[in-house]
């Protein structure tokens, strides 16, 4: 633990969300002590025990459960100069495993996380466009694929699927080129219920972008600020939105999608962020110019690309990112602005240095100009974001649901 998490007693700092030492609380401070070892790290009894509220013999009982029940190890004893020496607590990493869904408009994708977040195995399939039933057909194939790479005695200790979609793909037929009434099919019918008719654990759902700016809290690094807003570019650009610690989606769970914001450009003036923000404008610039595409959607490992295109693209792209970012924080005060993607992480640098640069060329008077930052999880955040959903709703606290002040 470093020294900023301590206060100037030498105390761990109390946890944002406090535990209760009531009974019939016992769900709620298994899944807070699971929260906190997930972002701070390994940490003693003693120590959790101060952070949260709770007192020595609740945590002791739910440590010794946890641990029972395979979520919890212990590490090395660290021995001080008096008295018996604290042995730190810590995640599991076969505790449990979850699977995360990516659903693009080029790619599809599947990944297998343990407890921990590292990702076991990936299966990634490219596509014209998506539709329901090849999703499906994927999806049960590749997972039977991941599964039979665990240990038997950990296939039970899968405990669900994520999707990361993007909402209303019916209205993006003509844009990714896909004959006319083809994406409609998306219209009626609900991938979450229909996979979880074919697969043995629970299916959860959420906005592609969201699940993206969700991989950052859950997955992400820990000095993440408060509040921030997430730009993840994949073939649209899509956002996120962090306020106070959580993830907020809005009533209809389209909440900083950041996509349609006007920003400088177009015959009239203006022109929505995507248009000029995506990755789809790059492949578009290169197919005018009759140049290959392939490897945009191949992999990120590395883009055999013209690199006049894209640099032209980088420049573009982050002068629109540099408005819809002072845009944002003129409304909302973000501490951060995160840019993440599907882009190697050469190009995810340049970006933001780019991006960096135009924000310090606006007149920003009176507004708190927030950092420029890349984001920590790169080009699976989708899907890590996708796993990350059965991970919170089985195992983390609810922060929407319990945030206290502290």
């Amino acid at each position: 633990m470093t020294t900023s998490e301590r206060d100037n007693a030498g105390r761990a700092d109390p946890w944002p969300v406090r535990g209760s030492n009531q009974s019939g609380m016992r769900a709620h401070n298994e899944r807070l002590v699971l929260s906190m070892l997930r972002q701070r790290g390994p940490m003693p009894k003693a120590e959790i025990a101060r952070a949260t509220g709770l007192s020595a013999q609740t945590i002791s009982v739910i440590m010794r459960g946890l641990e029972r029940d395979g979520l919890l190890q212990r590490g090395d004893p660290i021995r001080g100069r008096v008295g018996q020496p604290s042995i730190p607590m810590d995640l599991a990493p076969d505790g449990a495993f979850f699977f995360g869904l990516k659903v693009g408009r080029r790619s599809a994708d599947l990944i297998l996380i343990n407890f921990v977040g590292d990702v076991l195995g990936r299966v990634h399939r490219t596509h014209p466009y998506p539709m329901p039933d090849a999703i499906l057909d994927f999806t049960e194939s590749a997972v039977s694929e991941l599964l039979g790479q665990l240990p038997p005695d950990n296939v039970a200790r899968v405990a669900g699927l994520g999707i990361a979609i993007p909402f209303s793909l019916w209205d993006w037929g003509a844009t990714v080129g896909a004959p006319a009434g083809e994406m409609g099919q998306w219209k009626l019918r609900d991938i979450k219920r229909e996979l979880g008719e074919r697969l043995p654990f629970p299916v959860y759902l959420e906005n592609d972008a969201s699940a993206a700016c969700a991989a950052e809290l859950v997955l992400g690094k820990t000095d993440l600020p408060g509040s921030f807003l997430h730009f993840y570019i994949g073939y649209f650009i899509g956002g996120g939105l962090v306020l106070n610690n959580r993830l907020f989606t809005g009533p209809t769970g389209n909440a900083g999608a950041i996509g349609p914001v006007p920003v400088p450009g177009g015959p009239s003036g203006t022109r929505p962020l995507m248009e000029i923000a995506s990755l789809s404008v790059l492949e578009q610039s290169l197919l005018t110019r009759g140049l290959p595409t392939q490897s945009l959607w191949a992999g990120t490992e590395e883009w055999q690309l013209d690199e006049p295109v894209v640099t032209e693209w980088i420049h573009t792209a982050a002068t629109g990112l540099a408005f819809a970012s002072a845009a944002a924080c003129s409304i909302l005060d973000f501490e951060a602005v995160l840019i993440d993607g599907w882009m190697p992480a050469s190009i995810r640098q340049r970006l933001v240095r780019e991006t960096e640069r135009a924000l310090g060329a606006f007149n920003l008077t009176s507004i708190d100009v927030p950092t420029i930052r890349e984001g920590s999880i790169g080009p699976d955040a989708r899907a890590l974001g996708a796993a990350s959903l059965p991970l919170s709703e089985r195992y983390l606290v609810d922060l929407n649901a319990v945030f206290l002040s502290g």
